[in-house]
């Protein structure tokens, strides 16, 4: 195993190969029903593990560790200077002009949606055009501010160019944002932001792009100075690249959030207080109010230059290799049923993430065997996109309210939804052909059939077994 003092001196140049040795928890052995395997993480879409440089970066900021701004001392200009230029790199990852746009760090992409939602100025009778493809996220914070309008889906699931079209041509100039995925978190659908972004300009509106599932994967330019394709906001998560410490970004219009207060206000978004006015300061200070995630800042900062080190060329490869990989052989097994692409030929032009069932298995069942017989951790259900999946399932309208009536009296038996297996830069072939024989297992009946339901929370588990987290860690 790579000690860290060797590690620091490889993250000038990182190659795909030296991944999983550099991933923290890599060789992490967890419990099963079978004695105690490697973990398999094939969660990425929802959270990603961090690599030893990042950490290494964090752990050697903490020694200069200060609040930034208008500190005097060594440290606090320090670490002033590391966050503004964090700032920077950001900036430069995804191609802002700063002259024009303006870098907001958030919470995550969550918050910064909900903040850019707050801050346009928007009426109730102003369109916000979405898709039916959408994260939660990206759907529930425009409800309160306009009127929502839902693009639909082509019958392989992709958004429907032609249903966008024509909702621009109904609506015209009523249609303020659209607010669109960079790519899917369920099907692993890239979207064509060009295409989408032009066509909003025609109409006057500008366009969000939620990148959270986009940026670890493929590069994404703002285009600030293209008034055609330009990108007029963009968000996404440090979490979901490689740095969970926790940040998001909002990067957008200067103009939009010089008007106007901000949308938290307190400590640090201020230039004087009196009894009587608040005069706010400059942005981005005006919408970053409080203390912020400093180190989580940083290591975002760090998980950018780690990519850069790797190569977009040879991420999108190395991802594509494992996708092509895995849907030959899922199409090999006759009970497992992909949703979305399933050509392997066709891998390079979409993200490692599989959305799929197994024949006759409820998809919580299928993910709680592969956790605790096979220490493979993916994810199931609707993954906060409920739209999408109902769609992609043909759940009918008739069911849909039997399953709402369900839900709502705390029974999650019925709760329709995918497995999901989402590949990182960091995931071999090896770990994939241990998911592909764990599934072959499952479709043949080849597992424990004693699983319980816990029907308030839709989850399966075996009876005589339970993790005992605290003897794995304590606070």
């Amino acid at each position: 195993m790579t000690t860290p003092t060797e590690l620091s001196t490889k993250t000038e140049k990182i190659v795909v190969e030296m991944l999983p040795e550099l991933l923290v928890g890599y060789d992490t052995v967890v419990p099963t029903l079978t004695g105690s395997r490697r973990y398999i993480n094939f969660d990425n879409a929802a959270s990603t593990p961090t690599f030893e440089p990042i950490v290494e970066s964090v752990n050697s900021f903490l020694r200069w560790y200060s609040n930034v701004h208008r500190g005097t001392g060594f440290k606090s200009q320090l670490a002033s200077w590391a966050f503004e230029h964090s700032r920077d790199i950001v900036a430069e990852f995804v191609g802002a002009d700063l002259s024009k746009n303006v870098v907001i760090f958030t919470k995550n992409s969550t918050e910064a949606i909900n903040k850019l939602a707050n801050r346009l100025n928007l009426s109730k009778n102003d369109i916000i055009l979405t898709t039916l493809m959408e994260h939660h996220s990206n759907e529930l914070p425009w409800r309160r501010v306009g009127q929502v309008v839902h693009v639909g889906l082509d019958n392989d699931g992709q958004i429907s160019r032609q249903d966008f079209l024509s909702k621009l041509k109904l609506y015209g100039d009523r249609v303020k944002i659209v607010a669109i995925t960079g790519a899917s978190n369920v099907s692993g659908y890239i979207n064509d932001i060009d295409f989408f972004a032009r066509e909003a300009h025609q109409v006057g509106a500008k366009i969000l792009v939620d990148a959270a599932q986009l940026v670890p994967h493929r590069p994404v330019q703002m285009k600030s100075n293209d008034p055609v394709h330009k990108i007029d906001f963009l968000v996404f998560s440090a979490h979901k690249m490689y740095a969970p410490f926790g940040v998001g970004v909002l990067v957008g219009e200067r103009e939009t959030f010089e008007k106007g207060d901000p949308e938290s206000v307190g400590g640090g978004v201020v230039d004087i207080v009196t009894l009587e006015e608040a005069y706010w300061t400059e942005l981005p200070e005006k919408e970053e109010a409080g203390t912020p995630d400093i180190i989580g800042v940083v290591a975002l900062a760090k998980a950018i230059r780690m990519l850069e080190s790797v190569g977009w060329d040879n991420i999108i490869r190395h991802e594509a290799e494992l996708t092509e990989y895995a849907l030959k052989k899922l199409n090999k097994i006759d009970k497992v049923i992909v949703y979305g692409d399933k050509d392997p030929s066709n891998a390079a032009n979409r993200l490692g993430v599989i959305s799929m069932n197994l024949k006759g298995i409820p998809h919580a069942l299928a993910a709680a065997i592969l956790s605790y017989e096979g220490a493979i951790g993916v994810r199931s259900g609707c993954f906060c996109a409920h739209l999408y999946v109902k769609s992609l399932l043909k759940v009918s309208e008739e069911d849909a309210t039997k399953l709402e009536n369900e839900i709502l009296a705390r029974n999650r038996s019925h709760i329709p939804g995918t497995i999901r297996a989402s590949f990182g830069i960091y995931n071999t072939k090896e770990e994939i052909d241990h998911l592909i024989g764990m599934i072959e297992k499952i479709v043949a009946g080849d597992y424990r059939k004693d699983y319980l339901l816990n029907k308030e929370k839709g989850e399966y588990y075996p009876p005589d077994f339970e993790f005992k987290f605290s003897d794995y860690f304590s606070i």
